[in-house]
């Protein structure tokens, strides 16, 4: 069997490589007591509505009940990591995060194929099978992770850099396309996004020649990615296609104003 190692390594097609902490087993159960805790509170309040059915019937309001209980402690899961981009309750509060295991975007079907097999991974108590799952797979993945392709990883609290410092006060063409950004936007992942910023933050800890590759490799990505017309990224250097990547990334709410400053 592979060692074990709490680092997982993702290479994409255009060479580039992701490095993302795995969660920990340990990390993974206190993320699902968490989520345990909001579901049971959750079923204390539905349970107080449907005790109005024991006066009816009191089988009705039991198989109602488990009914509810199976309902809602699978759509939780899905509901949360799908609209939250792999996160639930517990997942945000301990930084824990849902991904493809190949870098991808997370798909709808790799939500509900984990979360369906989380019953599995429960037994026979404490997440037993889970588990040991977690324990003897290289990547940490439970069954449900393991079918769906998928992997939890760490995002450890990191001091936010300084975006005025960081990203130049150039004029960013990429801002002429507002309906481009919006789609980079639901298209990068968190991981590339990531990418980006540790790109710019350590360009000048690379030699020359492997500064100029590997901003060549991000900027080639997220020039395919992206989709922006020529007209968009012609004359500007790699580094400065990916400072506007930047920016439409993470300054959103800030960059026309930026622009009219700088033009």
């Amino acid at each position: 069997m592979p060692g074990k190692t709490n680092t997982l390594l993702i290479k994409t097609p255009e060479g580039i490589v992701f490095s993302q902490l795995l969660a920990s087993p340990v990390s993974r159960f206190m993320a699902w007591i968490i989520d345990l805790a909001a579901i049971s509170a959750a079923m204390t309040v539905l349970g107080f509505v449907l005790n109005v059915l024991q006066v009816l019937s009191a089988d009705i309001a039991g198989a109602l009940l488990a009914l509810a209980y199976f309902v809602l402690s699978i759509g939780y899961g899905i509901t949360l990591e799908w609209l939250w981009r792999g996160q639930t309750i517990g997942k945000r509060v301990l930084r824990l995060r849902v991904v493809d295991a190949e870098g991808m975007r997370l798909q709808f079907h790799q939500v509900v194929i984990r979360n369906l097999l989380r019953f599995v991974d429960s037994l026979p108590v404490f997440y037993f099978v889970g588990g040991v799952a977690c324990v003897l797979n290289k990547k940490t993945q439970r069954l449900g992770d393991f079918a769906a392709n998928t992997v939890v990883i760490r995002n450890p609290r990191i001091s936010e850099p300084d975006l005025d410092q960081l990203l130049t006060g150039k004029f960013n063409s990429l801002r002429q396309y507002p309906h481009l950004e919006a789609r980079l936007r639901q298209r990068v992942t968190p991981m590339e996004a990531s990418l980006v910023i540790q790109a710019l933050l350590r360009r000048d800890e690379f030699d020359p020649k492997a500064r100029i590759e590997l901003l060549g490799e991000i900027a080639a990505h997220f020039r395919e990615k992206s989709g922006f017309p020529p007209e968009a990224t012609d004359g500007i250097t790699d580094e400065q296609f990916i400072r506007n990547i930047a920016d439409v990334l993470f300054r959103t709410r800030r960059g026309k104003k930026l622009e009219k400053e700088t033009a």
